[in-house]
């Protein structure tokens, strides 16, 4: 569509394009009979006033006096014919200086554009596209995803119905197809029977649609669909969606794992066959202010600290790194060693008061039932009437009122979850319950990967993102045997022993050291070694299971497996 007469081609194939044309010819037409009228009458008022000029001067006079360009070669002497040109002026700046431009900018340049951009806007894949993810909406989730995606070496398509956004996200480098969503043609273009999955997070009465439309092109195709009502989870099921996910109430459970509530045990967040990969907090346990090496938690129970998070930033632990009350520790066993763990250090301390959530949206609702299935209590502060008197643990008011919270217990509560959907809020009152209780365990969402750092910044302690929570997810079904995606940027993952690393013990490869990863398990003889031996020698044929956040993992497979 890059030369004119293609372009002209394609413009004229619209419905929409042809009656523009026949609309600016007859004002043309038009046109040409006023010039051809006023050139006639030019030279009957001519000969009235004695004078005789050629009909080519007649329109010369015409274009020249409607353009009110005015030479004066060629004027009146009589009051008729002046009266006469300032008629044939005033006309000439209505018809061509208002409606000429007008006209010709509505019905010719301005369709122009439109299809030149139109033309611009991909429709469909190539032909033998395989193996991509197809993707059905532009939020931050789908947008974090393809970051993802790009990482793991996966193409994909978005398809967008509208023009302006689709020609937006071509021009920011990302992979979209215009289309409607619920049109089988949009699919059959996007190559859909030989796609690796279609992820389809719309709200639920369109996914729905989306879900029912492509599974009538295709009964093989993965499709992993969401759902914001739990009604809805049995209706996409049926629609023929494959995984239905309610990431709301995921994202409420996932952060009620993570309070301290009425114990200090270790939750799990992965698992990786036979390992399992929990998160424990520091605070107000018989770690706190102790290294490592002080614990000897290896020796009593048998996990491993793989890492530890400190407010948002993840660290690989040394002998002497200190846990300090903001620590989140990253532990790696099986479930005999956290079972140990959690006899030894996650009942060393009790919370009678109950959790505190701000915000009683879905999330926060969410978060109050995995707690009550816990059997932990909690209060929510919620300042819509309708929702706070649905329940007596809700606290009618609004969560920056110092009164509020103060009936609500903040002076007293173990934990706060700030779990409103608008970052902006979340951030406002992390900040004001940080100055309010220094020492209270803040767990906020965020909604945009981007204030993951800002949340933690102004005094949260554990952040959970939705896009992540979602993004990862999604990973996980795609790399089920190859990449556990844990949390923001933790990741679990398999690499075949490097021939460079036969031989050598953990120790004396330095991995860690030079990558930042920790080897967690060894998977050798078809037996998962959980917490392995570091002095033990490498076999042959082995496979490692290392934990490690992206950049640690490229640096790993840049160092030690380059042919990756």
């Amino acid at each position: 569509m890059k030369f004119i007469p293609s372009q002209l081609v394609y413009f004229m194939k619209g419905s929409g394009s042809r009656r523009n044309i026949k609309l600016l010819y007859k004002f043309f037409i038009i046109l040409v009979l006023l010039i051809a009228l006023y050139s006639t009458l030019f030279h009957f008022i001519m000969e009235y006033e004695g004078r005789k000029f050629s009909w080519l001067s007649g329109v010369y006079w015409t274009l020249v006096t409607m353009t009110t360009l005015g030479f004066g070669d060629i004027t009146f002497t009589g009051d008729l014919g002046k009266g006469f040109s300032v008629v044939v002026l005033l006309s000439g700046v209505i018809f061509l200086l208002v409606m000429l431009p007008f006209t010709f900018i509505r019905f010719f340049y301005a369709p122009w554009i439109e299809a030149q951009e139109k033309a611009r806007a991909p429709r469909e894949l190539a032909e033998g596209t395989s193996g991509h993810i197809v993707l059905t909406n532009t939020d931050p989730v789908s947008l974090s995803l393809v970051e993802k995606l790009i990482q793991y070496n996966y193409s994909y398509a978005i398809v967008v119905p509208e023009l302006q956004r689709v020609l937006e996200l071509h021009d920011m480098n990302y992979k979209v197809v215009l289309g409607d969503l619920d049109d089988p043609a949009t699919y059959r273009r996007l190559r859909i029977g030989s796609a690796a999955l279609v992820v389809v997070n719309n709200n639920d009465m369109l996914n729905t649609n989306i879900t029912f439309t492509i599974r009538s092109l295709s009964k093989d195709i993965r499709i992993v669909a969401t759902a914001d009502a739990d009604d809805s989870l049995d209706i996409l099921t049926l629609a023929g969606a494959s995984y239905v996910f309610h990431f709301s109430k995921m994202l409420g459970s996932a952060l009620a794992r993570r309070s301290l509530g009425s114990n200090l045990r270790a939750n799990v967040i992965g698992r990786f066959g036979e390992l399992l990969i929990a998160e424990a907090p520091a605070m107000r346990t018989i770690l706190e202010g102790r290294t490592l090496k002080e614990t000897r938690l290896r020796d009593k129970t048998g996990v491993t600290v793989v890492g530890m998070w400190e407010r948002g930033k993840f660290e690989i632990p040394l002998p002497d790194s200190r846990i300090s009350p903001t620590s989140v520790l990253v532990l790696a066993g099986s479930e005999d060693h956290l079972g140990n763990y959690d006899r030894i250090v996650g009942a060393s301390y009790a919370f009678a008061s109950p959790v505190l959530i701000l915000g009683g949206g879905r999330v926060g609702r969410a978060a109050a039932e995995a707690l009550n299935e816990r059997g932990i209590a909690c209060r929510i502060v919620e300042n819509n009437r309708e929702l706070a008197e649905k329940d007596e643990n809700y606290i009618l008011g609004s969560a920056a009122d110092i009164n509020t919270l103060n009936r609500a217990g903040i002076k007293e509560a173990p934990s706060v979850f700030i779990t409103t959907h608008d970052d902006d809020i979340n951030i406002y009152l992390t900040i004001y319950c940080r100055r309010l209780r220094p020492d209270i365990q803040i767990i906020s969402r965020a909604t945009l990967d981007r204030n993951v750092n800002k949340l933690h910044e102004a005094g949260a302690d554990i952040v959970m993102s939705y896009a992540s929570l979602a993004v990862n997810t999604i990973i996980n079904i795609l790399k089920p045997d190859e990449v556990l995606m844990l949390t923001e940027g933790l990741n679990v993952f398999r690499i075949h022993l490097p021939a460079m690393l036969i031989g050598k013990s953990l120790q004396e490869t330095g991995l860690r050291e030079r990558s930042g990863c920790s080897v967690v398990a060894i998977h050798s003889g078809g037996i998962m070694h959980i917490s392995p031996n570091p002095y033990i020698p490498l076999k042959e044929g082995s496979e490692l299971i290392l934990i490690g956040t992206a950049d640690a993992e490229k640096k790993l497979l840049l160092e030690f497996v380059p042919h990756k």
